[in-house]
């Protein structure tokens, strides 16, 4: 299993790095990106540290583990220069956090992160099936989330996903050692979302090919 989306003490995580890896490894996960919140004022610190721990990490494990940015509350107009700002120092994953319905995201963020040629546009919310079509049409994944909160429109995202062709991928957002989870919890995850047992398996293998950057395969 391979998780996008996770949180660790760079942001508000409540683990190192390191230490999130290996609860990771011990659950058996393969792949795990490691994608803390970053904004203007952090992006230039936050991200090389994770790259830098990454590499260390994936040298010594079993697990392999990426460095990712999560660009969160930024506003709209700001996106492309941030996520063009992540990915030079070492990003390989760049992750918008989306319009959830429990936070005051910035109305536009959604569609401003599509724009962005971010890989993830994570916990959409109510997602317009505008929002969802260029989503599709440019291969950013939109995500089924696992976080208390953020995975109230799960459902939602999955329809609007299963009527425009926009590709799910799934993270867990773990920000405690209870968060992380194995694959037979993740299932469920996705399964209480509606989907269907060929679209959980799809979404799974659309998690790892994000994992590995073939985002060239997600674009219909």
């Amino acid at each position: 299993m391979f998780d996008l989306h996770s949180h660790s003490i760079l942001s508000d995580g409540e683990l190192l790095p390191s230490e999130l890896a290996r609860r990771a490894e011990e659950m058996g996960l393969k792949g795990l990106v490691i994608s803390d919140h970053v904004d203007a004022s952090n992006v230039d610190f936050v991200v090389p540290r994770l790259a830098e721990v990454s590499r260390q990490l994936s040298v010594v494990m079993k697990l392999i583990v990426k460095p990712g940015a999560e660009l969160t509350h930024i506003m709209p107009s700001e996106l492309l220069g941030l996520v063009e700002r992540a990915r030079e120092l070492g990003a390989e994953l760049v992750l918008v956090h989306g319009e959830t319905i429990v936070e005051p995201v910035m109305p536009g963020t959604n569609r401003a992160g599509i724009e962005s040629g971010a890989d993830i546009l994570t916990h959409p919310g109510l997602i317009s099936e505008k929002d969802a079509e260029l989503a599709a049409k440019l291969g950013v994944g939109l995500e089924i989330s696992a976080r208390k909160g953020h995975s109230l429109t799960n459902g939602h995202v999955a329809k609007v996903a299963r009527k425009t062709g926009a590709v799910l991928v799934f993270g867990s957002d773990s920000h405690a050692p209870g968060d992380l989870m194995d694959m037979t919890r993740a299932e469920k995850v996705a399964m209480g979302a509606g989907l269907e047992p060929d679209e959980v398996r799809k979404l799974f293998t659309e998690t790892e090919r994000m994992f590995h950057g073939r985002k060239e395969s997600l674009r219909r």
